[in-house]
Order: C-alpha cells, then sequence, then structure tokens
C-alpha cells in the first residue's frame, strides 16, 4: 500500500527554511494568491490571510465576494501552492477552478465550523465525509471496480483506503489520513479529490491512462 503523499505537514516550511525566509515567502505566496484570483475575478472583492496550523503549517485563506452576489472562501496548503506556482502553466485557472465550483453550488460558501470535540468529528467523518468520498471515487470511475475502505495505518493513523482489485502486479491502493480528509472538508475543498487523483497516478504507473 503506498499511501498518497498530500499530508502537508509543515516539516519542510519549519526546518529547512530560516524563519525570515519564510516568512518573505509565505507573503509572495498570499500576494501571488490574491494576483491569481484577481486576475481572473476582475469584478469581485478578492481578499486573503494567512492561518498557522501546527499540523500544516501555513494555509493560505482567500475569499470573492461578488458584487450583489454570493462569497465563497476556499484555503489552500502552502505545500500545494508553492507547486503550483513552481510548475503550473496557469496557477490563476487552478485556483480559480475551487471558486467557480463553489459559485456553481450556489449561495455563500464561507468555511465550516471545526468539530469541537472527537464525538463531533466521527459524525462528520462517518456520516458525510466518508460516503462522500466513496460515492465520487466510484463515481470517477465508473467502469471499473474500485475498492473503498477504512484502514488503521502504522505511521498515518486511520485512513482512507481506495484501489482496483483487477490490478494485482505492483501498488493498486492509494490512501489518505482521516485527519486529511477533515481538513480538506474544512478548507470547502473537495475530500475526494486527492485520492482521486492518486488512482489516476497508479493507472498511468499501469499503463491504464
Amino acid at each position: 500500500m503506498t499511501t498518497n503523499n498530500v499530508d502537508n505537514t509543515n516539516e519542510m516550511e519549519q526546518q529547512a527554511i530560516p524563519e525570515e525566509e519564510l516568512q518573505r515567502l509565505i507573503q509572495a505566496l498570499l500576494d501571488n494568491g490574491l494576483k491569481a484570483l484577481r486576475f481572473k475575478f476582475e469584478e469581485e472583492d478578492v481578499d486573503g490571510q494567512v492561518m498557522m496550523h501546527e499540523v500544516y503549517g501555513p494555509i493560505f485563506v482567500y475569499k470573492v465576494e461578488q458584487k450583489e452576489g454570493s462569497t465563497n472562501v476556499c484555503g489552500f496548503f502552502m505545500r500545494e501552492l508553492l507547486n503550483v506556482f513552481q510548475t503550473n502553466d496557469d496557477p490563476s485557472l487552478w485556483m480559480t477552478s475551487f471558486f467557480l465550483d463553489l459559485m456553481d453550488k450556489g449561495g455563500d460558501h464561507l468555511l465550516p465550523t471545526p468539530p469541537l470535540n472527537e464525538e463531533q468529528a466521527k459524525a462528520v467523518i462517518d456520516v458525510y465525509l466518508v460516503p462522500t468520498c466513496a460515492k465520487a471515487i466510484r463515481e470517477e470511475f465508473p467502469d471499473e471496480q474500485v475498492y473503498v475502505d477504512l484502514d488503521l495505518n502504522e505511521e498515518h493513523g486511520p485512513v482512507l483506503e481506495a484501489g482496483f482489485p483487477a490490478i494485482s502486479d505492483g501498488n493498486n491502493i492509494c490512501a489518505l489520513p482521516l485527519h486529511m480528509l477533515m481538513a480538506h472538508f474544512l478548507l470547502n475543498r473537495d475530500p475526494a479529490e486527492p485520492i482521486i487523483q492518486g488512482l489516476y497516478r497508479i493507472r498511468e504507473e499501469h499503463g491504464l491512462a
């Protein structure tokens, strides 16, 4: 089993980069994100801020407020913004796609209220996150038999696994820690997306793309 490499811990940011340089990088990423969104949403009010998380490090939260319309908020991890601005041909298109998805749903989409205790967190995971992810994963691969289940990983704790039983040679499973499902949910991001991306990589590795 290979656990999808999307844990977004702050190890790189806090250990590999001096504090002063880290702060400059954070400000540059925040500014680049604002420019990217304002380029696509010229007529809207765009704002952003950085929140420090003890596990995930800097989290970049942007708000797009439509004139006489809805307000949509979405968050991004530092590592993924770094990757997008360094490798993506159109970072503006990538960032705005998340807001367009929220806008298509209609209404306001502010950040969800975090669970107040373990019981509430378990309810969100069991009642919403796991069923929603399982449904999205199977809908993404309608012509494939897809395995989706919960498991306990020694390194990452509880994880949601998904894979292709028909692939018997080599890695056929992608897993995402449940705390990352919750993190994506709390940032108004699709929690199934990183697993689906991991499954596509598995298919590519086996020449099934």
